[in-house]
């Protein structure tokens, strides 16, 4: 039987000890709708009924399946009005700027990963944490969306994390990015298999909608605030046991 294993990273408290065969936090990925602010659930509902969809349905691939190129914008722009509308109304989650603050002083790098567009992103990041440097920022115009971990590899590599496609790799076109000693924190089931995909560890920020997740093969974590990851990397961060 093969011996379980878990996905984890050094404590980042000062003057920690380098623990032997623990990798090093690499840097954090964030969702945005219902990671960095509450959620806005009730946006979904209206975007299907606007491209007349059911829920079975995925918002985004099925823009993309329209044709020709001018009803996708056309689909597009529809549910970006919604969303410029709901902005507005943000909530910036608890612990969100504690958790930035510690990320922050402890040099850990900060991206962004999400379906939304830029419009949103922009005025989250405005408003609630200005002068907090967040980059890559991967938005909807990036794709494939999640919960494909194309986004996600896309960050590791612009942070230098990379690894062969093969054992015979020679340049930069034979590797794809290293997201190994990355955690890719959000609510929602394309966060947790965008994550998992890419090889990252995975933190769920669970809330009532989303509580099912919490046992999900893909979650690593589970944290109820922002900050409470500080206080997890702090002392080092220890994942679900993965066979």
């Amino acid at each position: 039987m093969a011996q379980a294993s878990r996905r984890q990273f050094a404590p980042l408290k000062h003057g920690a000890a380098q623990t032997t065969g623990v990798p090093q936090l690499k840097g954090v990925v964030f969702d945005v709708d219902g990671t960095l602010c509450e959620p806005q659930n009730h946006m979904f509902a209206e975007m299907r009924s606007v491209l007349g969809i059911p829920k079975s349905i995925d918002i985004l691939d099925h823009i993309y399946s329209l044709t020709p190129a001018s009803k996708q914008e056309e689909a597009m722009e529809s549910i970006r009005a919604i969303e410029r509308r709901e902005m507005a109304k943000q909530i910036a989650q608890p612990g969100l700027t504690d958790l930035m603050r510690y990320l922050d002083e402890r040099g850990v790098r900060k991206g962004i990963c999400t379906r939304n567009f830029d419009g949103p992103v922009t005025h989250l990041l405005t408003r609630f944490l200005p002068g907090s440097v967040f980059a890559p920022i991967v938005t909807r115009d990036f794709r494939p969306p999640k919960p494909d971990p194309a986004g996600i590899l896309f960050i590791a590599r612009s942070w230098g994390l990379s690894r062969p496609v093969g054992e015979a790799a020679q340049d930069d076109d034979e590797v794809i990015g290293d997201a190994r000693g990355l955690i890719m924190v959000g609510d929602s089931i394309d966060d947790m298999t965008a994550g998992r995909r890419a090889g990252a560890a995975t933190v769920l920020l669970v809330n009532p909608a989303n509580e099912h997740l919490a046992e999900h093969e893909h979650t690593d974590l589970v944290i109820k605030r922002l900050d409470d990851l500080a206080a997890i990397l702090e002392d080092g961060f220890i994942g679900r046991e993965m066979p």
